[in-house]
């Protein structure tokens, strides 16, 4: 495991906390998609730069790269040796998103970019509720896909609180 990508079933599953605690235990820096993506004032970055910067990260021998943004899915996963897949039920990432944005109320994500206050507004809520399935059921197909042609990358789906903080346990002993 060198070249990990960290992808999840929704906002508010874990991605950021759990690739911290993985690139600590493996002593490898954790590169957060939405720090590439977004620009101050939560502007969106064009997707040339947006591409060029994982490009970037990509030709290093270590890395992980947590954050799902489907239009650089491909680009990643054909460099990755590991994909971590979390998936958490709806409400529960719900409760996450929600109570993520009281605790960062006026602050900046450390996984964000600068100038991107937190916040939580009717059309992200939505876009949560309204994507969650068909991810869940696209991730499946995918993943099932990537085990097939590409038997040599380790994909690790873990679909609970208690695997997610299970699999970090296990790596520290």
């Amino acid at each position: 495991m060198e070249r990990i990508m960290v992808i999840g079933v929704s906002a508010g599953v874990g991605k950021s906390t759990f690739a911290r605690g993985l690139g600590e235990y493996l002593n490898i820096e954790v590169h957060h998609l939405d720090t590439f993506y977004w620009r101050p004032g939560w502007v969106e970055a064009p997707l040339n730069d947006f591409i060029s910067a994982q490009k970037e990260v990509l030709s290093h021998n270590k890395w992980i790269i947590e954050g799902n943004y489907s239009d650089s899915f491909a680009l990643r996963s054909e460099h990755a040796d590991t994909i971590i897949y979390l998936e958490l039920p709806l409400h529960v990432c719900l409760y996450r998103v929600v109570k993520r944005r009281l605790s960062y109320i006026g602050k900046t994500r450390p996984d964000m970019s600068v100038g991107c206050n937190e916040k939580l507004d009717w059309q992200f809520v939505k876009f949560i509720m309204i994507t969650y399935f068909p991810r869940k059921k696209k991730m499946k197909n995918i993943l099932g896909e990537l085990q097939r042609t590409k038997p040599e990358k380790l994909i690790v789906i873990l679909k609970s609180k208690q695997e997610i903080e299970g699999y970090l346990l296990n790596r520290k002993d």
